[in-house]
């Protein structure tokens, strides 16, 4: 199925801006705006995000056990996501953790979501630029064209996997999209046992056909000597950041974790520089701001924000699936783990985190195999039908912070209540958002490395676009502050450079 890169005939450029808007294969609104120096050069290049929305703000002032439904509206693509950390959120501010079995139905329900978000991204939205090539014509790198490429056999696979895998969320979680189930300390409704026979009745499928995306990827990409110079070349798709993603520990190892855990930061060496429970957030990530973006600009406190730059002495960091394969020792299901050696055998065989950004499709499919087969482990468990799924000493009032890892990142709800459960203060940091750094880096160096003297194609412009697909951005997601409420840290200093104080707005 693979096949030589053929690229479009060049274009000339006149003036020395080039605008692609709207860029495509994402959720939300984006454009990318490059500008060319006097040779045709391109002097600089930005990521721009010129949508907003101001969930943070309208959350306020509403019952905090509403704002699972609403968050979950942020995003058609991911409310599985902003539901479960809405939902943990929520259990903090009512002072009660969920009941055993209502923490193993909220398991099961999310590792569904995973499989079907990993699905959709892979074969509608990333696959085209690989199975029909970067420079294949506009009309042909979509879903259409990628079916056409692997065959229909292929494609009924691909849409009764994630259709099986929407029936699970719509059976645990009230609605196959905009999930109902999140009560404070527990879930809303038992499973029966009928209901989980129908869930464990799709769960060897999807681990078989996850299995089946692997090996796509290999022979698609993997065989294809063009595609993989293209993923390993240090002069297009690869900076040098942090990595960021929850884990678990288990006999001393850190293991790969979706649904609660730690946050652990590596550096660029691999070393383990951070590892914090989500609730202490910020104290090890601020949010810088760019006055030509909506979305903001996370950064680890230490080493703090010096701006778009990569490296050791830069606090940019990823939250990606490809993150979370780096931060973790190991995967705790057998097909998953041994799909992760091979990974990094291939692309670090020095042990270093992998850099490449391409290679996180690689990765997204690995965490899909890992999904399913561990969706198959919880819908063959005795807890899944356990009916103690609601905590009953409830006790609104405070704080509560929910942290789950979503498909496109690290994804942390901060909210607090009164003491009639009404919102009084809410911060969000989405998946999306971690990442923002990095992709206006990636975009920058990939524009400045293809275009040059006023020569463009749209074959060169869809690699621009590769680099910020490959993180699978969510701008409705990622643009939820209304202008004026941003995060915000001054320090004050001394005539020697000291710090006199330090005054921070969340």
């Amino acid at each position: 199925m693979a096949g030589p890169i053929i690229w479009d005939e060049k274009q000339k450029v006149t003036g020395n801006r080039v605008t692609v808007d709207p860029i495509t294969r994402l959720e939300g609104h984006g454009k990318i705006e490059i500008f060319l120096d006097e040779k045709g050069d391109v002097k600089n290049a930005y990521w721009q995000v010129p949508e907003v929305r101001g969930f943070e703000r309208f959350c306020i002032g509403r019952r905090v056990t509403e704002l699972n439904q609403i968050t979950a509206r942020l995003c058609g693509v991911c409310p599985g996501a902003h539901h479960l950390a809405s939902t943990k959120a929520i259990d903090g501010c009512y002072n009660a953790k969920p009941t055993e079995a209502a923490f193993h139905i909220r398991d099961t329900f999310y590792q569904a979501h995973f499989v079907h978000s990993h699905i959709a991204h892979f074969y509608a939205l990333a696959a085209g630029d690989f199975v029909c090539g970067p420079a294949a014509p506009a009309a042909q790198r979509n879903v259409l064209g990628v079916v056409a490429a692997v065959g229909l056999e292929l494609g009924g696979a691909v849409l009764k996997a994630r259709a099986n895998a929407q029936r699970i969320q719509e059976i645990i979680g009230g609605k196959a999209t905009h999930p109902v189930m999140g009560v404070p300390g527990g879930v809303s409704k038992a499973i029966s046992n009928e209901e989980a026979a129908e869930i464990r009745s799709y769960a060897d499928g999807l681990v078989d056909f996850a299995q089946t995306s692997l090996k796509v990827f290999h022979d698609v990409v993997l065989a294809n000597k063009e595609y993989v110079d293209i993923i390993t070349n240090k002069d297009l798709y690869y900076h040098e950041t942090y990595m960021m993603g929850l884990v678990n520990e288990k006999n001393g190892k850190k293991q790969l974790e979706f649904h609660d855990g730690k946050v652990r930061v590596l550096n660029q060496d691999g070393k383990e520089v951070d590892l914090y429970d989500a609730f202490d957030y910020l104290d090890h990530i601020g949010e810088a701001i760019e006055p030509w973006s909506y979305e903001k600009f996370p950064y680890l406190r230490n080493p703090g924000y010096k701006g778009l730059v990569d490296g050791p002495e830069s606090g940019l960091y990823r939250a990606t699936p490809l993150s979370r394969i780096n931060v973790c020792d190991e995967i705790s299901t057998p097909l998953a783990n041994e799909a992760l050696q091979e990974f990094r055998s291939t692309l670090s065989p020095d042990g270093k985190p992998v850099q490449f950004t391409l290679a996180t499709h690689w990765a997204r499919l690995i965490e899909l195999l890992y999904a399913a087969e561990k969706l198959r482990e919880d819908a063959n468990s005795d807890k899944l039908t356990d009916a103690n799924i609601k905590q009953t000493d409830l006790v609104p009032g405070g704080r509560g912070v929910g942290c789950v890892e979503a498909p496109r990142g690290t994804l942390t709800h901060d909210y607090t209540c009164d003491e009639n459960g009404i919102v009084t203060a809410c911060n969000l940091v989405v998946g999306t958002t971690n990442n923002n750094g990095p992709i206006c880096m990636d975009v920058a160096k990939v524009a400045k490395a293809l275009i040059h003297n006023f020569e463009v194609s749209p074959g060169l412009l869809n690699m621009c676009e590769m680099a910020f697909r490959a993180y699978d951005p969510c701008n409705s997601c990622a643009t939820h502050s209304l202008p004026g409420q941003m995060p915000l840290t001054v320090e004050l200093r001394n005539a020697d450079g000291s710090v006199y104080d330090t005054i921070t707005r969340n």
